[in-house]
């Protein structure tokens, strides 16, 4: 008896341990097994350098590539892109997918924000999953391109809106002739240095090089602005961009804001009593509101501009005027300033002498007290 109770006994243990094994078996193989995936898994498969980009960098941009910048519009890309990009940000590259070309043998070249940017390696996958055969990825992107000082960057007319409407500290330029085009019609406060005059009239350019310098032409055709930019940064200058859309995408997004699409030289300028003078408010105006639309220039001696002077001012001290009468530029008003009213007044009559055809020209007929912030004060002696 005592033997078959050992007997069974022994049966229920078997059971017991087959029944916890098979739970522990069931329980591992319950369980995912755990997926490590690769650091690379996510990149593009052909992925290119700046050497194999930039040749394709060129005004017309060629028929047959198609550089795409996968960042977000608002912002990174209104901020500036590499020329010539068009915009399909990754996140809505489904829905973008008709500004793609027609032809599926088309390069397309992907970029983003960087070598750790996954935003150009999803879009390629996207665009070779749809039958494209020339697909590449330039992971260095954006940061890369600017990286070169050769380089500058792109920027829309949304680009150009903003800093206006943010009174950004910059300066435009048409690149376009001045007959037939600028005279014609050129975006507010933009200063005309043609392209084919560019090394005659550097002196247009600010002192300061790292200002913004925006230049533009006649359209996404037109290679004048770029040539100049290139010219510019040759020329020291740090802070390009180029509006490579130009005059007709700003006449276009001006009609649909309501707002001017064009200058109209001397528009701000008033005269004050004195023959020659400008209306202290008139000035106080333009300096607020529109300090790029003329030609300041400070006549006194370049001791006292150093210690304070306006931030748009060029300083060409009276006793040195006459040999640089010449130079001076016949696209934009010019008024001259000094600490009283005298020098800028014997200024006036200097270049009403030796450039009679020149009618924009004025003085600032006030006191102008300069701080070394370079803040100023105007006292108007009439108000004296």
């Amino acid at each position: 008896m005592k033997k078959k109770h050992q007997i069974l006994w022994l049966i229920v243990s078997i059971v017991i341990l087959i029944s916890v094994a098979g739970c522990a078996g069931t329980q591992v193989a319950s369980t995912p097994p755990v997926e490590t995936e690769s650091a690379a898994d996510w990149k593009f498969h052909d992925i290119v350098g700046i050497d194999f980009v930039k040749p394709y960098i060129t005004i017309p941009k060629p028929d047959n590539v198609f550089l795409i910048d996968s960042r977000p519009k608002e912002a990174k890309y209104d901020k500036g892109c590499i020329p010539t990009a068009i915009n399909i940000p990754d996140t809505n590259f489904e829905k973008m997918t008709g500004l793609l070309p027609h032809d599926k043998s088309t390069l397309l070249i992907f970029y983003c924000e960087g070598i750790e940017c996954k935003l150009s390696h999803k879009s390629a996958k996207k665009a070779e999953a749809l039958g494209y055969t020339q697909v590449k990825v330039y992971a260095e992107g954006y940061p890369g391109w600017m990286k070169d000082p050769e380089n500058y960057a792109e920027v829309p007319v949304e680009f150009i809106k903003n800093a206006f409407d943010s009174k950004t500290e910059m300066v435009l330029v048409d690149s376009r002739p001045k007959e037939g085009k600028y005279d014609q019609g050129h975006i507010p406060t933009a200063i005309n240095i043609p392209d084919t005059q560019f090394d005659k009239m550097t002196n247009l350019l600010p002192v300061k090089k790292n200002t913004l310098l925006i230049f533009y032409c006649g359209g996404f055709d037109c290679k004048l602005s770029h040539k100049s930019a290139s010219k510019a940064i040759k020329l020291g200058y740090a802070n390009i961009k180029v509006f490579s859309a130009g005059y007709p995408a700003w006449e276009e997004m001006a009609a649909k804001s309501g707002i001017p699409s064009t200058a109209v030289q001397g528009s701000l300028i008033k005269k004050g009593p004195q023959e020659g003078a400008i209306e202290t408010a008139a000035f106080e105006k333009i300096m607020l509101e529109n300090p790029s639309s003329i030609m300041l220039i400070d006549v006194r001696d370049p001791d006292e501009f150093t210690k304070g002077a306006i931030k748009t001012a060029v300083n060409i001290p009276v006793d040195k005027l006459e040999a640089q009468v010449k130079k001076l530029p016949s696209d934009k008003p010019i008024v001259f300033i000094c600490g009283t009213g005298a020098r800028s007044g014997e200024a006036f009559y200097m270049l009403k002498d030796q450039r009679p055809e020149l009618k924009e020209v004025y003085y600032l007929d006030a006191e102008i007290k300069f701080e070394k912030d370079n803040t100023y004060k105007i006292t108007d002696p009439k108000k004296k």
